[in-house]
């Protein structure tokens, strides 16, 4: 067999690809490099266990006529959804498997889990798939699935390194995860093979572990079917049925295979790397790109037992123990797309390719140098799926109600199989998962963006190349760029606007005072034969941010923070969704939908919730009444009945419009939603001076008496008709300007040139966020998620539970209301100036009683400032009384800094500056 080595000497002797003419868009091929054995290192397979022959005997059991509901797919998730729907009670769950279980992507899965991850949700995800395979599955069947937890090992090569370990090791105590930041000398100490002469430190987690597919698929079929639920291999889904009921909704109807039709009313994608095709039967849309995936398992290794699996991210590879020996993988920065998915691939591998591979190589002898004189036994590669954001697609589908996803786990099916698996089952009997999954939610993509081969393919390889860089909190995306601009933008460009984007959409970040920075095409990070960018302004600056520490321009996103706080800033919302609710029920509608009283008069605007059944906050946004209006434009389209226009944050938009759109549909109302987003342009003018500046720029009166708080009123700017709001998100006397997409840039620069003597200044959302912090104002999936109730996050004012009118998620809210608060989220100030970002350990009375979820600075008061949500470790109710006694700190990556608890912002409290009294 060939060592790592040679294969490493050998692949260094061929000379580079070039791809300059499709570049990245051209399969590469495989060369001849150091054999070894094409196979997985598991004792058993699903393959092996019941013998070739049975690929020509057809489905391993008669298909049920009805199911309540179909999986397609016997992979992790596949599986991990039929036991969880089958543990909810639902008897008719039918899994159809087109070869064998596990036989797609799954049976060649390093199956790694590792506990800590930079998301709080994941770190729940994982625990619940964690004790599935240790307890429940074993408890439930007495099979052994394959769990070994023999701990995990991240390597730090860097202080930044070393900092994010710190951070996932503050989150963890608030999860009860047991970790351990070691010295080099320690990190010698429990594994005696290890190379740490150029180490900073390591994160060593006890718990962690390894999980066998085989073993774990095989106790879940067993656990499924022992509560009827039923699995159907060999049988290959053909088509899905369509219908559209009375209403005009497409509806799941059935699922076609080569050996006749199940009747359903719903389908669940699990089919991986095929979860595209299963789309396409459905008129479906899913993002995501098959690619190559790989590992080479060694021979034997004297010493190697019992020691952690290792993942040294700097050198982009981790090491699995394999009982003696070790499986070493990575993530590279061309990896091989699979360009033609054949529906006939089961228990398939590909050849290795050692140009590509052999890039891990040198990182691994670095690591553990015993592997330069080790063999290689076998060579594993075969496809994975990956998409655009690195998160799996779940959820129902925008497209096709009844559809849902559960696909695109980018390597990790087995580690958040048990988690994810138990939210789908809730998103499928209860309509909603029991936890915040919008990061996962495949309505989180824009629609113009879920069909773009090129957006995904760019976006799919950065995420994949990426997959082991540094998780830093202003981090920005260099591929799928400028696919969704504002009628801003160009002028925003020139004022030295370093943008951001979200799902699409180019946002203004922060201004530069050193030119312009525009974002260029996607270079695949000079893969594929593309040249790598130099002299990247964008580029520059977006590696300023990859920091934990306060970035070089810390100072000038202070600069705009003050200037909106002493005179004036203009923000650019454009990328805000913009919807109009309007029909004969579109009351009705807005009563159900909004948690606030919408119906009030023509002219008035509120800020409200929207809801889930469970009381959980699905949206905060801006509800406008409007006036009857015989004529459209785009400012006030022509409805019978009753109108109102809605503002949501533009990176949850398609989100918004999808949960809406299904209330709607489920609960009849005679009503439309027009997306109006593309169609207008928003700006917003906010600060003491913005009153000054607004005069001078408007035909109206925008005097207290005359143009309240929470109004709107169609006025003229520089001779254009839009629609002004007197609102603010930062705290601060001001208006927003909703203006038909040609004329934004006249009326921008008409505000621009009055607000020139009054210290006008452009400001992005990196300003907006450590303003609104620092009010006190929720951010929508940070401070406020799917399973926060208004309630806990101080918005109870947002809820019209004084009055008789049922809405969305009352009898939840009454209920919490009744029994008490468990949990109140809470603002926390540090006196020390050290840069906070969220996911910060928050000690009361020295015990942990939670984590931050938003962070930022407060440059008028000066201090770091943080929200997160307080429990009580005893269990009981969290009362006012209870925040307020306590003394609380914060721990930053590992240091604890005493923190003190407000349940309102310490800025302006008393509300005076919103009214402008100053």
């Amino acid at each position: 067999m060939a060592s790592l080595s040679r294969a490493l000497r050998v692949a260094a002797t061929r000379p580079p690809r070039s791809l300059a003419r499709c570049p990245g868009l051209c399969p590469l091929s495989s060369g001849a490099r150091p054999t070894a054995e094409k196979n997985v290192p598991y004792q058993r397979t699903l393959k092996e266990e019941r013998g070739p022959s049975a690929v020509a005997q057809g489905p391993s059991r008669p298909l049920p006529s009805t199911a309540d509901v179909v999986v397609i797919g016997g992979g992790s998730l596949g599986c991990q959804t039929l036991y969880h729907l089958a543990k909810l009670g639902v008897s008719g769950a039918l899994l159809l498997e087109r070869g064998r279980l596990t036989s797609g992507t799954t049976w060649h899965t390093a199956g790694l889990l590792w506990q800590l991850r930079p998301s709080d949700v994941e770190v729940e995800l994982l625990a619940h798939t964690r004790r599935v395979v240790s307890h429940d599955l074993p408890e439930e069947t007495g099979l052994h699935t394959g769990w070994v937890p023999n701990g995990g090992l991240f390597i730090a090569s860097s202080r930044q390194r070393l900092l994010e370990y710190q951070r996932l090791m503050s989150l963890g105590k608030a999860y009860g995860v047991e970790s351990h930041v070691l010295s080099p000398a320690e990190t010698k100490t429990l594994y005696p093979l290890m190379n740490v002469d150029d180490l900073y430190g390591t994160l060593y987690v006890p718990g962690d572990g390894t999980i066998d597919p085989a073993g774990t698929c095989s106790a879940l079929a067993r656990a499924a079917t022992a509560r009827a639920a039923q699995i159907v291999e060999n049988c290959p889904v053909t088509g899905i049925r369509v219908r559209t009921d009375d209403f005009g909704v497409r509806r799941v109807a059935a699922v076609e295979t080569e050996h006749g039709s199940i009747q359903t009313p719903c389908v669940v994608n699990c089919a991986g790397v095929w979860a595209g095709a299963v789309g396409r039967m459905a008129g479906v849309k899913v993002p995501l790109v098959a690619m190559h995936h790989a590992y080479v398992v060694t021979e034997r290794i004297e010493g190697i037992q019992n020691m952690p699996n290792v993942r040294d991210h700097d050198a982009s590879i981790y090491l699995r123990l394999q009982g003696d020996a070790l499986s070493v993988g990575g993530y590279e920065a061309n990896p091989i797309f699979w360009e033609e998915v054949s529906d006939k691939f089961a228990f398939g591998l590909f050849d290795l390719d050692w140009e590509v591979f052999g890039q891990h190589i040198e990182g691994a002898i670095n690591r553990v140098p015993v592997l330069e004189k080790t063999g290689v036994k076998s060579t594993v590669c075969g496809p994975e799926s990956f998409t655009p954001d690195h998160k799996p697609l779940m959820g129902e589908a925008p497209e096709l109600r009844g559809f849902f996803l559960g696909c695109g786990f980018n390597s990790a099916g087995m580690m958040l199989g048990g988690g994810c698996g138990q939210e789908l089952a809730h998103w499928i009997v209860h309509g909603r998962p029991e936890k915040d999954m919008y990061s996962y939610d495949i309505r989180r993509f824009h629609c113009s963006l879920t069909g773009h081969r090129r957006w995904i393919r760019e976006r799919s390889h950065e995420s994949y190349a990426k997959n082991y860089s540094i998780v830093f909190p202003h981090d920005e995306p260099l591929a799928g760029r400028s696919m969704r601009t504002g009628p801003l933008h160009e002028e925003l460009l020139a004022q030295g606007c370093v943008f951001q984007e979200r799902h699409g959409w180019e946002r203004p970040g922060w201004f530069t005072p050193e030119g312009t920075a525009p974002v260029l095409p996607y270079d695949y990070y000079g893969a594929y034969g593309n040249r790598a960018h130099q002299d990247h302004a964008y580029g520059k600056l977006l590696a300023d941010e990859h920091t934990f520490d306060f970035p070089p321009h810390h100072d000038v996103i202070k600069q705009e923070c003050l200037a909106c706080r002493g005179a004036a800033a203009v923000f650019d919302m454009s990328y805000f969704g913009k919807f109009y609710l309007v029909g004969l029920d579109a009351r009705k509608a807005a009563d159900w939908l909004f948690s606030a009283d919408v119906s009030r008069p023509p002219g008035s605007t509120v800020y409200t919730c929207m809801l889930n059944h469970r009381g959980g906050t699905e949206s905060d946004l801006t509800v406008s009444r409007l006036a009857p209006s015989p004529q459209a434009s785009p400012l006030t389209p022509a409805f019978e009945g009753d109108g109102y226009y809605l503002a949501v944050g533009g990176a949850t938009a398609q989100h918004n419009s999808s949960y809406i759109l299904a209330v709607l549909q489920d609960r009849r109302f005679r009503c439309q939603l027009i997306d109006s987003s593309e169609a207008l342009g928003l700006i917003s003018i906010q600060g003491p001076a913005s009153r000054a500046i607004l005069q001078e720029v408007l035909d109206a009166d925008l005097s207290n008496e005359a143009f309240p708080f929470s109004t709107h009123k169609l006025v003229t700017a520089a001779g254009h008709l839009v629609r002004a709001m007197r609102l603010s998100f930062v705290g601060e006397l001001g208006w927003e300007l909703h203006i038909p997409r040609l004329s934004c840039v006249p009326v921008y620069q008409a505000v621009m040139a009055a607000g020139a003597k009054h210290g006008l200044v452009p400001a992005g959302y990196r300003a907006i966020d450590n303003l609104s912090i620092e009010k006190g104002y929720r951010h929508w999936h940070a401070d406020l998620r799917p399973d926060d109730s208004p309630l806990e996050a101080g918005l109870a004012f947002t809820c019209k539970l004084k009055s008789a009118t049922p809405f969305l998620g009352r009898e939840a809210l009454e209920k919490q209301r009744a029994q008490g608060l468990r949990r109140r989220l809470v603002c926390l100030t540090v006196d020390e100036k050290v840069p906070v970002f969220g996911l910060e350990a928050i000690w009361r009375d020295g015990r942990v009683v939670g984590h931050t979820r938003r962070a930022g600075f407060g440059f008028a008061i000066d201090k770091p400032i943080a929200y997160g949500y307080v429990r009580d470790p005893s269990g009981g109710l969290v009362s006012p009384d209870f925040v307020k006694s306590g003394d609380y700190a914060l721990e930053r990556m590992g240091v604890t800094y005493p923190a003190q608890a407000h349940l309102k912002s310490p800025f302006d409290p008393d509300n005076k500056r919103v009214k402008g009294i100053y």
